[in-house]
């Protein structure tokens, strides 16, 4: 007879778009972008940068960009984090359901929850998706995923894991896709893109008003005043991966992607850094994006498509993109361990 499970493990990712197209991509990013913890500005002021800036001109481009990385069976957001939690589960053996649920968009954490609700499980796991911590991503989706919980009339039990950036079973993950693509490629560099956050999101997070980006050498340890910054976090993951394949301190490097506006954002910014090092004589480029656990838009057409096009532009011959940790092995005995850390 097989075991009912009594554990539910919730995947918690951004989301995606339905489909390729500007009706959903323009719902999508409607979600996405009136959350007040993602554009952390007056309301008022959302409003009209969403609905008279934003909305009329991005979900074409968007568009556009999604069908270049659009799988058969959909998003590669949504298909690599279902492979992840299939393959999750049946590594965490039959105590375990685990449900991929999406911050915006679908499938929803609300319909992930009420499946649990349905299986007549009352312990959840929830796993957010986001090696390092931002206000912005996992502090949304706990925020969200709480108020959906606490309007049940009995709350389930419920832990979280906490981010992973330096967890060794995730750096080990990465070192094992990245590593046989290095010695392939012989890159000439190694450039470690993260995802990017304004700047006032990084010192709203310290506690002391004092630390972060105050000077050049914040991001060297993490200490009291970091332990919650994104980019300390970011920098920790990069000095554990170059250690880990073994690579010199002047073979690489830091830059953060996918900035929206103009206000300042946490530098430097990988569009600049890539055509630089194409400028300055670097041929060969890998680029990992260790922020990201599952391949989307922002590492698939971002940066193996108009990164490559640019590096090229300026003078590179190759860059490669180190494909994120998806439903590899290694990444999903981590993850197990991570799981099952929370109820020992």
């Amino acid at each position: 007879m097989a075991t009912q499970p009594s554990i539910g493990v919730l995947l918690i990712n951004v989301g995606t778009p339905d489909a390729p197209e500007v009706p959903e991509v323009r719902r999508y990013l409607r979600q996405f972008l009136s959350d007040p913890y993602v554009i952390d500005i007056n309301p008022v002021a959302r409003w009209l940068l969403l609905n008279l800036i934003i909305l009329p001109r991005r979900p074409a481009k968007s568009a556009a960009a999604y069908r270049k990385v659009w799988l058969p069976e959909g998003s590669p957001l949504t298909v690599h984090g279902q492979a992840m939690a299939t393959r999750l589960e049946a590594a965490l053996g039959g105590d375990y359901k685990v449900l991929l649920g999406h911050r915006y968009g679908n499938p929803s954490m609300e319909s992930s929850l009420q499946q649990f609700r349905d299986a007549g499980i009352d312990r959840i796991i929830l796993f957010p998706l986001y090696p390092q911590y931002a206000a912005s991503s996992t502090g949304t989706s706990l925020r969200r995923v709480f108020e959906l919980l606490g309007d049940q009339w009995t709350v389930p039990q419920f832990s979280v894991v906490s981010p992973f950036y330096d967890d060794p079973g995730f750096i080990d993950a990465i070192t094992r896709i990245g590593t046989p693509i290095f010695e392939d490629m012989k890159p000439d560099r190694v450039l470690f893109s993260y995802h990017g956050l304004p700047e006032r999101h990084v010192t709203r997070c310290d506690d002391s008003g004092a630390h972060c980006l105050a000077s050049p050498t914040c991001c060297d340890a993490i200490v009291q005043a970091n332990r919650n910054c994104y980019k300390a976090q970011s920098y920790a993951n990069a000095r554990l991966l170059a250690a880990s394949m073994s690579l010199d301190d002047d073979a690489w490097s830091v830059s953060f992607q996918s900035r929206l506006g103009r206000t300042p954002w946490i530098k430097p910014y990988t569009d600049l850094v890539v055509n630089e090092l194409a400028e300055q004589g670097v041929k060969k480029l890998l680029v990992f994006v260790s922020s990201f656990v599952a391949d989307c838009l922002e590492t698939l057409e971002e940066i193996g498509i108009r990164a490559q096009e640019d590096f090229i532009a300026h003078g590179g011959e190759e860059l490669r993109l180190v494909p994120a940790v998806n439903a590899h092995p290694r990444w999903i005995e981590a993850a197990a361990e991570l799981v099952r850390r929370q109820y020992g």
